[in-house]
């Protein structure tokens, strides 16, 4: 059993900083590639962000200079840094992973977690 638990999430107004924290708990062996998407109200959840356990990053066009994804393997944790924030942002972030081996060879394909809301007005 994994669970995916994400943090971080506020209000904040337009230009404000915001750091968001993904932790995959469980029996983990390895966890292969992690991610960030959102969903805003009325829209398709879009992709954020994504990055390999080689750090290898990829952002979706409307982040992009704005915001950046690390990770840590040993802690199976990914953050997201949010800079320059606009009202556009504001979503409920879902942290994604696409594999995750445990330590008894079992594997997780395409775990998300429970969401956390982002909010960036004035």
């Amino acid at each position: 059993q994994v669970q995916l638990v994400e943090s971080g999430g506020a209000l904040v107004q337009p230009g404000a900083s915001l750091r968001l924290s993904c932790v995959a708990s469980g029996d983990i062996f390895a966890v292969n590639r992690m991610g960030w998407y959102r969903q805003a109200p009325g829209k398709p959840r879009e992709l954020v962000g994504t990055i390999t356990r080689a750090n290898t990053t990829n952002y979706g066009d409307s982040v992009k200079g704005r915001f950046t994804i690390s990770r840590d393997n040993a802690k199976n944790t990914v953050w997201l840094q949010m800079d320059s924030l606009k009202p556009e942002d504001t979503a409920v972030y879902y942290c994604n992973t696409d594999t995750i081996r445990l330590k008894n060879g079992d594997f997780y394909y395409n775990q998300w977690g429970q969401g956390t809301q982002v909010t960036v007005s004035s």
